[in-house]
């Protein structure tokens, strides 16, 4: 945001004599700051603040900083120059970024696209507008602090509607007014569920982003579909849930079984009376497990995988696993001790819980899909802004041939991933269901194999134009280090690198003609 300026006015030569050491102002794109009392307090230390007194630091300033630095000192701004206007174009809350390719091509005014209507567009910009104003602070600080989601968010997202459409297309959005009604939930398709969930990754903060509520996108799914047989339960559950006052998480990957689903050890057993199910066993690397009050349960029935749900209660603890990308997304491991589970909180049938657990598969894949190339091109805008800014031996990073080609190759990764991921969505608003379980695990598959390989050479990439800068936490290069730190895990949750491309071939090769040679 524009930096908010006292109208008093100075000129140029006024600020040149406040050099002294009692008195050090300068100007910064001809806004007047007195540094004066904020010496001691400069992060940077005292004397880069006195090498620029009575001067223009705008190149200096900005050749170090973003103008972010500049709203949180606001108030070391005591007025301008006179006669003059600012030259640097600040950035707007909820607006979109002037920086070429910061923007998918659909959001440009001079380009077109065949996928995108109003809506899409008025959800894209109330999304932008709750993100920045709401999930990106909140993110951020819990980068710093390591702590959960607040309430207080969670409640926001569920009066809004935010938290119904994370879960895609369906009656759940039906009657419910979504960020004040840019769009109505019967109209709800795939293209604004990939609007969704590339305006919500752009904080920065993977880890945030699936603490915003990761485990219900990929848990309760399996209520809304597969809980026919117990509609009090169901209602009970999507009540809880999509008002905020519970948490629910999908827990199937254990320490022997994470690609591996049939492989499951966590058991449960019938009572002689045939009324509830014993379970025990354990579950690792669970999104949002310790924060849950619902687990969408994996188990093995002796003859099968089944899917329980089961509340948080007696027998059942969790404890958090420290991961490298943040605390902030509850990852979990849990312990089920003779967890004692009504035989109606079964979903789907006894046996065939692979359908229960299959049947999200390429929803959460192509959700993890829209983040991860969001996020890349959150890097590129970051890089192109940091290339254009930042001087090296008398040049711009910009003007020098290595780094043009670098970010050329960035741009192109993230342009081409972005095509291919509407041309799969715009597949998924036109089949159904089971046109889509037939037709697309497979290019879904490949689609998040191909967007996690290019996360890692942008990655690397982001990281030398950075330097070490690219490796810090705090500061302008904090979306670069976080980016690098956490891509993998793109890589890895909900089905690793290599399982996918091997399904993308075998579903490929499942259709082939035996004929052809």
């Amino acid at each position: 945001m524009p930096v908010q300026v006292p109208a008093k006015t100075f000129t140029r030569a006024e600020v040149a004599k406040h050099n002294t050491e009692d008195s050090v102002w300068f100007i910064i794109d001809t806004v007047v700051y007195d540094a004066s009392e904020f010496l001691d307090a400069h992060p940077g230390g005292e004397a880069v603040l006195r090498q620029v007194a009575g001067t223009d630091a705008t190149v200096a300033f900005y050749n170090l900083h973003r103008h972010e630095v500049l709203e949180k000192y606001a108030d070391l701004a005591i007025g301008s120059i006179e006669g003059e206007k600012p030259s640097i174009i600040a950035p707007v809350l909820g607006e979109l970024s002037p920086v070429p390719y910061a923007e998918p091509l659909w959001l440009r005014p001079e380009f077109k696209s065949p996928y995108y209507k109003d809506s899409h567009r008025r959800l894209q910009r109330a999304m932008r507008e709750f993100t920045d104003k709401y999930i990106t602070p909140e993110a951020q600080e819990r980068e710093r602090d390591g702590q959960y989601i607040s309430q207080e968010l969670i409640d926001r997202m569920a009066k809004t509607g935010v938290l119904h459409m994370r879960m895609g297309p369906g009656k759940h959005l039906h009657g419910v007014e979504l960020l004040g009604g840019v769009v109505d939930g019967k109209e709800f398709d795939y293209f604004h569920d990939l609007v969704c969930s590339q305006e919500g990754a752009r904080t920065g903060c993977r880890g945030f982003q699936d603490g915003t509520m990761g485990g219900m996108v990929i848990g309760l799914t399996c209520i809304l579909n597969y809980c026919h047989h117990n509609p009090a339960l169901k209602k009970r559950v999507e009540d809880d849930v999509f008002s905020g006052r519970k948490k629910i998480c999908l827990a199937i990957t254990e320490a022997f079984a994470g690609s591996d689903v049939a492989g499951l050890r966590c058991t449960a057993t019938k009572t002689p009376d045939g009324k509830h199910y014993i379970v025990n066993g354990t579950k690792k690397w669970i999104t949002n497990g310790v924060f849950c009050d619902y687990f969408v349960t994996g188990v093995n029935t002796g003859k099968g995988l089944s899917v329980l749900l089961i509340e948080r209660g007696e027998g059942v603890e969790t404890k958090q696993i420290k991961t490298s990308y943040s605390t902030a997304a509850g990852t979990a491991y849990v312990t089920f001790d003779n967890v004692k589970v009504p035989v109606e909180n079964l979903l789907g049938e006894e046996n065939k819980g692979i359908y229960v657990i299959l049947s999200n598969f390429n929803h959460e894949r192509w959700t993890m899909c829209c983040g991860v190339i969001r996020n890349s091109r959150l890097v590129v805008e970051e890089c192109l802004k940091w290339a254009h800014q930042r001087l090296v031996f008398g040049k711009r990073l910009i003007d020098q041939p290595v780094i043009r080609q670098k970010l050329a190759k960035m741009i192109a990764l993230v342009e081409s991933h972005q095509a291919w991921l509407e041309q799969i969505t715009y597949q998924m608003c036109n089949m159904s269901y089971a046109e889509q379980s037939k037709h697309l695990g497979g290019p879904i598959a490949l689609l998040k194999m191909s967007a996690t390989r290019a996360a890692h050479e942008i990655a690397d990439e982001a990281v030398q134009i950075w330097g070490g800068r690219g490796l810090t936490q705090t500061g302008m290069g904090r979306i670069i280090e976080n980016f690098n730190r956490t891509y993998k895990f793109d890589a890895i949750l909900g089905g690793a690198e290599e399982i996918l491309g091997d399904l993308g071939v075998r579903q490929a090769m499942k259709f082939m003609p035996k004929a052809v040679l």
